[in-house]
């Protein structure tokens, strides 16, 4: 049962996560550099062409005042070149920096696996679309690791994932590992591989904070 794996703490609920970005220019060599570095090299990474909405939730305690609330975001991703496969719904809890000296970005995952009216559901529930866009790339694997190199493009009037209009001139990378609470260790592990995509890719802990104040 869920409250069984939770304790026994067995559930990997918590994302380990390093971010950066490589121009368009120099993505093919990070792309062969990854391949050779990561798991299955000679079939090569995995791609994605993914529709991703990111909407939020009013949240706040009893006798609360408006300003008091706090939202929590939700995110819906489907996968456009395989539309049979199901839709994601995931919850992506505050990002921890934690000290200096912590390796990595810290923050809570939870995935589950939904049916196409999860938006509909969502609506229902007094959710709020915030954003949208497309994502396209490929997904390279090394152990437990999870390596995305992303481009993302902004979609049009039309609101349709044909219409797409890119969003930078870069491609977004990210390395991740999913864990269960309390394997910190893990996050050595990351920083020791992202050393090894230097200098094509600096991954770095993002403080979102500070990116809110340039906002």
């Amino acid at each position: 049962m869920l409250t069984s794996a939770l304790k026994s703490n067995i559930i990997p609920n918590q994302e380990y996560l390093l971010q950066g970005s490589v121009i368009d220019s120099s993505a093919e060599v990070l792309h062969n550099r990854l391949r050779g570095l990561c798991d299955a090299a000679e079939t090569g990474p995995e791609t994605f062409h993914d529709h991703e909405m990111c909407f939020s939730l009013k949240a706040s305690s009893p006798g609360g005042t408006p300003q008091q609330q706090q939202s929590f975001l939700l995110r819906v991703r489907r996968a456009l070149d395989h539309p049979e496969y199901p839709w994601q719904l995931r919850y992506l809890g505050q990002p921890e920096l934690g000290e200096k000296n912590q390796p990595t970005v810290l923050r809570s995952c939870i995935d589950i696996a939904c049916t196409p009216n999860v938006v509909e559901f969502l609506s229902e529930l007094g959710c709020r679309i915030e954003f949208e866009y497309v994502l396209k790339g490929y997904l390279f694997r090394k152990g437990r690791m999870k390596v995305t190199m992303s481009k993302i493009f902004r979609m049009g009037q039309a609101k349709s994932p044909d219409s797409l209009e890119p969003m930078t001139g870069s491609y977004l990378v990210e390395l991740s590992l999913l864990a269960p609470s309390g394997q910190d260790a893990v996050a050595d592990e990351i920083k020791v591989f992202a050393e090894q995509l230097r200098p094509l890719v600096h991954l770095e802990k993002i403080d979102y904070r500070r990116l809110h104040s340039f906002t």
